[in-house]
């Protein structure tokens, strides 16, 4: 009799393991995914909100070219935020990444807020008003353009 009683729990069993093994295919295509941005070795082997802080410059490029960066790297020709992370995007789309946000926490910061109120719903204004009154404290910005929308 106890035998028959767990029979019916071996279908929820195999069920759950089936959801498993599913959940793990959408994650490993959605890494696929991130690899095909041709991500360099400095970045693959970046902590993970590094990593995150990369991939979001390589799929919104425009998006970060709208807020500047106070880390001092204007001195180094950094236009924006986008510049500490992207040197180039050629005409086919090929993406030269740039080290330096990879050490410098001020860099990736930044991206993360923009990212996180991009998320909430925030105008690009608005952003650019938030990164210029979190971040004006730690140095000089860069030559930025106020966004337009």
């Amino acid at each position: 009799m106890t035998t028959s009683r767990s029979l019916p729990k071996l279908p929820s069993f195999i069920l759950g393991l089936m959801i498993l093994i599913v959940s793990g295919c959408s994650a490993a295509s959605s890494t696929a995914q991130v690899s095909d941005l041709n991500l360099p070795d400095f970045v693959r082997d970046a902590p993970p909100a590094v990593k995150e802080a990369y991939q979001y410059a390589a799929l919104h490029p425009d998006e970060l070219a709208k807020y500047p960066c106070y880390c001092g790297c204007g001195k180094m020709g950094h236009t924006s935020n986008r510049s500490c992370y992207i040197k180039d995007i050629a005409a086919d789309g090929r993406i030269t990444f740039d080290n330096h946000a990879a050490g410098c926490g001020i860099c990736v910061d930044i991206t993360k807020d923009v990212m996180r109120l991009k998320n909430e719903g925030q105008s690009s204004k608005q952003i650019r008003a938030y990164i210029d009154a979190q971040y004006s404290s730690f140095g000089p910005s860069t030559n930025t353009l106020l966004p337009q929308d």
